[in-house]
């Protein structure tokens, strides 16, 4: 079955050489936005007092990160940052490059929703290949929380390992993501896998209790460690094929003696689609996007314009409904672009642990071994494809296999707090 229906890519580019420093600036925190109280749960016309984040935060990547409030140093001719982000904690990155253009809270430890499904992904992905079958049992499915997204996993049929991806990429199911578990050796086996996988992406702020991202006590992460986990991610092929795939067909009913029916399922990331009203970012491409009553709305993009590739994650904005952190998420993908060389960066996106910072160094690869690009890659690769948005649907202007060039910074390594 072709799941292919969009593909969209994180292409190469050169290192930014920041023009000469000027004076930083560091915003305070961010006072509270949020709308008056109208649950019975405070005083009429009253909001609630927003959380403060911590005083002090890791400084993974840099001190000015590990500090409260919004961090940015802008040069002459930089763009101000988008006004009314409500977001508890964002962050705008260099794909490639690691830097941080600017952050607010970046370390702020707080619930993940589905977002932290790119990190059971990431984790998951190479130990299981995608054209492997499973038959779905009862057991499989155990543990899925009440209230929880679905794709429509049904016990008793059969799967393919890519099925099941779809299902997690376009549906949050985290049903498909309770089977893909137990393929993995059990939920329990995989959350310490998950652990042990974000320790190694020094992604220090997460801690992982569900596989999906589904609310539970001390189940954090931080746009950072977001950050991190998608562009860690984003190396794989079959990472970008899924989270870059805007529709698909799921398998359905199954039946002896008959056809397989098939159903068609849409990505829930609304810069990619369109959905509910929000126009699509022309050049998104993925990654994840998550909503539960903890965390409220989050979401982690990955877009290019021309041949600059920006990551861009927001946490819990305190107001706007469930479009707000896609407005916002937008909103910083356009301040980035046309920041970009213009801002001094404030912290960078750190190696793994065991990278090999020299310049051009081996990164991961995918469970089918697709190389990733050290250097110029090869002819026909599709390289220098944009994606394209023609009548307000996604259009793939050229295909091919894509690949990002990460440049480890060399001789600095995180130290988490």
């Amino acid at each position: 079955m072709s799941a292919k229906k969009t593909a969209l890519t994180v292409l190469s580019a050169a290192l930014l050489v920041p023009a000469m420093l000027v004076q930083a600036s560091t915003a305070p925190a961010r006072a509270a936005t949020t709308p008056p109280a109208a649950d019975g749960k405070g005083r009429p016309g009253q909001a609630p007092a927003a959380p403060a984040p911590p005083p002090s935060m890791s400084t993974v990547g840099g001190a000015r990160l590990g500090q409260p409030g919004t961090q940015v140093n802008l040069l002459p001719g930089a763009p101000a940052l988008p006004a009314n982000l409500t977001g508890r904690s964002w962050i705008v990155a260099d794909a490639e490059t690691g830097e941080v253009l600017a952050a607010h809270n970046a370390h702020w430890r707080l619930p993940p929703a589905s977002t932290m499904k790119m990190l059971f992904a990431d984790t998951v992905l190479p130990a299981l290949p995608k054209d492997q079958v499973h038959h779905v049992t009862g057991q499989d499915m155990d543990g899925v929380g009440p209230g929880s997204s679905l794709v429509g996993v049904k016990e008793d049929h059969d799967y393919s390992v890519h099925d099941l991806w779809l299902g997690v990429f376009l549906r949050s199911g985290n049903d498909a993501v309770h089977v893909l578990s137990a393929m993995n050796g059990g939920v329990e086996k995989t959350v310490k896998d998950m652990q042990a996988h974000a320790e190694e992406l020094q992604a220090l702020d997460t801690h992982v209790i569900s596989p999906d991202g589904y609310d539970a006590p001390e189940q954090v992460s931080s746009a950072y460690d977001l950050t991190l986990i998608a562009r860690s991610g984003l190396q794989k092929q079959d990472f970008r094929e899924y989270c870059g795939t805007a529709q698909a067909k799921f398998p359905g009913v199954q039946e002896a003696g008959k056809p397989r029916e098939f159903f068609e399922i849409q990505n829930t990331n609304r810069l990619m689609t369109g959905a509910g009203g929000i126009a699509p970012y022309k050049g998104i491409a993925g990654v994840k996007n998550g909503n539960t009553t903890m965390a409220g709305s989050t979401f982690t993009g990955a877009a290019q314009r021309g041949d600059k590739k920006l990551l861009v994650t927001v946490m819990n904005p305190e107001h706007g409904g469930l479009n707000s952190v896609y407005q916002e998420t937008a909103d910083l993908f356009d301040w980035g672009f046309a920041a970009a060389g213009k801002v001094k960066p404030v912290g960078e996106l750190v190696p793994p642990k065991s990278a090999d910072t020299r310049p051009f160094g081996s990164p991961a690869k995918s469970h089918e071994n697709t190389p990733v690009a050290d250097g110029p890659p090869a002819s026909g690769g599709g390289l220098g494809t944009a994606l394209g948005i023609a009548g307000g649907a996604l259009a793939v202007v050229a295909g091919g296999a894509y690949v990002v060039n990460r440049r480890w910074p060399r001789g600095r390594r995180g130290q988490g707090s």
